[in-house]
């Protein structure tokens, strides 16, 4: 019983092809998967859009078919409104939180940061 490279060698890279195809067709169908989610978003904003136009268009008239619905979606737009208002006022005001901050001034383009890097640009943000 003989070890025979080339005949290692020839399995190795076959297994090696048919895991690149597998990944190669993998990637693939992700990439399809996220355009179909990404034009079923389309869809469901185009949808939304045409729905809020009806309900506005047709206030007073609504037809029956559809009035659960818009009652289900006015009772769910006066949750959110109650809910709102129920969420906890911030007390510390917007310009302490300002004062505060102990940032770099970016020497490129004048941003502020607390980081290495500049966020807007770049650029090292120095020492």
């Amino acid at each position: 019983m003989a070890f025979n490279f080339d005949e290692l060698t020839r399995k190795a890279k076959d297994v090696a092809n048919r895991a690149a195809d597998r990944t190669k067709d993998a990637a693939e169908l992700v990439k399809i998967n996220v355009a179909i989610a990404g034009e079923q978003k389309e869809i469901d904003k185009n949808y939304r859009a045409i729905g809020e136009w009806f309900v506005s268009e047709y206030e007073g008239e609504i037809p029956d078919a559809v009035r659960e619905a818009v009652e289900a979606v006015s009772a769910s737009k006066a949750k959110i409104a109650e809910l709102e208002a129920s969420k906890p006022v911030k007390e510390e005001p917007a310009e302490e939180a300002e004062e505060d901050f102990a940032g770099k001034k970016c020497p490129i383009c004048g941003a502020e940061s607390d980081s290495k890097f500049c966020p807007q640009c770049g650029a090292p943000m120095g020492e």
